[in-house]
This record gives C-alpha cells, sequence and structure tokens, in this order.
C-alpha cells in the first residue's frame, strides 16, 4: 500500500504517520493478496475535534471512513475499526450473492470471519418506503431553498439549464453540495 498522508491545520509528525501506516497496515491481513492502492489519509482539526478521513480505492471496491474524537490516535483507531466492519460485512455481502469465479469472493481471505446474522441481515438493505413526485424544473439555488423549507438533507429536482435529474444535500460542514449526472 501507497501512503498519502496530508494534515489540515496539522503537522503530520513522524510519530503519527508511524502510527497511521502501522494501523492501515493491518487491514492487509484481510485479503488474500497485498492491494497495491494508494491509501489516502486527511488528518485535520477543527477547534477541538481531531478529524481521521480514510480512502482506500481498490479495483470494485472503495473503502472509506472518517471519524471525529478528541484524539487523533483515538480517531485513528475508531477509523481503522470502521474500515475492519465495512471489509467484514462486504465479505459477508459478496459470499451470499456472487459464486462466480470472476467476483469479489476471491479478494478476501477465506479465514476471515464474517459478521455474525445480527450484525448484519437482508434488512438493513431492504426498500421499506416509495415516494414518487413530478420534478419541476428549477436551479439549483430554488431547491436548496425548498429543501431547506422542508428541512430535508436532501433534495431531488430537474434542472432547469440541463433537463437533467440533480440532487442537492446538506454537507456536515453547513455547506451545500449538488450531484449532476456526467
Amino acid at each position: 500500500m501507497n501512503f498519502n498522508i496530508r494534515g489540515e491545520n496539522l503537522e503530520v509528525t513522524p510519530a503519527l504517520r508511524e502510527y497511521v501506516e502501522k494501523k492501515v497496515s493491518k487491514l492487509e491481513k484481510y485479503f488474500d493478496t497485498i492491494p497495491s492502492s494508494d491509501v489516502h489519509v486527511k488528518l485535520s482539526v477543527l477547534n477541538n475535534d481531531q478529524k481521521v478521513e480514510i480512502t482506500i480505492p481498490m479495483p470494485k471496491l472503495l473503502l472509506r471512513a472518517e471519524e471525529k474524537h478528541a484524539d487523533m490516535y483515538a480517531a485513528i483507531d475508531l477509523v481503522i475499526e470502521k474500515l475492519e466492519r465495512q471489509i467484514r460485512k462486504h465479505k459477508t455481502k459478496v459470499n451470499r450473492k456472487f459464486r462466480g469465479d470472476d467476483s469479489l469472493k476471491y479478494m478476501f481471505k477465506n479465514e476471515l470471519e464474517p459478521l455474525a446474522e445480527e450484525d448484519f441481515s437482508e434488512d438493513e438493505i431492504e426498500v421499506v418506503r416509495t415516494k414518487r413526485f413530478d420534478l419541476k424544473p428549477m436551479d439549483a439555488e430554488e431547491a436548496i431553498l425548498q429543501m431547506d423549507m422542508l428541512g430535508h438533507s436532501f433534495f431531488v429536482f430537474s434542472s432547469s439549464i440541463s433537463g437533467f435529474t440533480n440532487v442537492v444535500y446538506k454537507r456536515k460542514d453547513g455547506r451545500y453540495g449538488l450531484i449532476e449526472p456526467e
């Protein structure tokens, strides 16, 4: 794994870099062959919160987690736990769904213990409600106003400029994002 560790409002010390590399390298035990992907780690400090974001893009799979904590080392530990859970959950899902030789099943070690039934069930991905509505053509600013009036965290609309279906959403930092097709 190639590490790309950067700090925002924080100097990445050699001790911190070594700790991150050691912890992330423990994820290698879950794979048959060590992934040759880049590991993007962003360490940041916002007021009293220490935030860690780790992204590991791999062929056919993207692992990503972020965590905030008062202590940077504790935040790193929490992020690694999230990534381990993602890997185990994905392994369980893959074992249930895919049986072909070309599937993701063979990316993971067979000794990897799957999640218990109570940790991962088919109910987690069951669609429990379907809503239908007409998409009114509007621009992103009007969609944000509609979203705020409704008190939702996202809003689907038809772009009056492109005609495509777009989504605006409220980010964790309080700003807004726009998702549009290519």
